[in-house]
């Protein structure tokens, strides 16, 4: 096995948890898991640890706050609240401001389905961007966090590694071009790679420990 298999065997088994997975997000090509989807990318998007984001996603879910509907017919102060819970603080009370904001804009504008947000971007991965881009609080990074767990469902995504990804890669001394890096995987598993170089990177050590393999 070369460096560069054993590295990407190690960053699968020991970092390849996506982060919807740990937000409690079953995946699927459906409206509900979608949107729940969203609303991790909403909380990831601004500077916060990935954990508290993940943990103030699962504490909304458990409010029953899962599909648009309910997110934009919720009080501002039940999201505060929950936001709150997980320790979500500083951005707490514009998040959840944008949490109502958006959830209205994907019932007006998708009539709740993200789906037909694809379909309106005709599976053209920057048309995605930027409709995701319209979403409050999501900018180019978060976008890029969305296209990187979806592609799990929706494989004309793949292979989605955005440039943070692409800059770990590198610095493990991995091809670091989307299309290198899918060669590496099967496709079903470009998800986990790209979140496992993600956490790689947020991780003091875990690179000094790969290059080490």
């Amino acid at each position: 096995m070369t460096t560069v298999d054993t590295i990407t065997s190690r960053l699968l088994s020991e970092h390849g948890r996506t982060y919807v997975r740990e937000a409690g997000i079953t995946l699927r090509d459906k409206p509900a898991p979608l949107y729940q989807l969203l609303v991790l990318t909403v909380l990831c998007s601004v500077r916060i640890n990935a954990g508290i984001a993940t943990g103030a996603a699962r504490e909304l879910f458990r409010a029953g706050l899962r599909t648009p509907r309910a997110m934009a017919g919720s009080g501002w102060q039940d999201r505060v609240d929950a936001l709150g819970r997980a320790h979500y603080v500083r951005y707490d009370e514009s998040t959840a401001t944008a949490l109502g904001d958006g959830a209205r804009l994907v019932l007006e504008r998708w009539r709740g389905d993200l789906r037909r947000m694809r379909e309106q971007a005709g599976d053209d991965p920057d048309a995605l961007r930027r409709s995701l881009r319209e979403v409050p609080r999501i900018g180019p990074v978060g976008a890029g966090i969305f296209c990187r767990e979806a592609q799990a469902v929706w494989p004309w995504l793949r292979p989605f590694f955005d440039d943070r990804a692409c800059e770990v890669a590198k610095g493990l001394g991995l091809p670091h071009t989307p299309r290198a890096l899918g060669r590496l995987v099967p496709p079903e598993d470009h998800a986990r790679l790209a979140a496992a170089l993600v956490r790689v990177g947020l991780s003091k050590g875990a690179a000094r420990e790969l290059r080490a393999a």
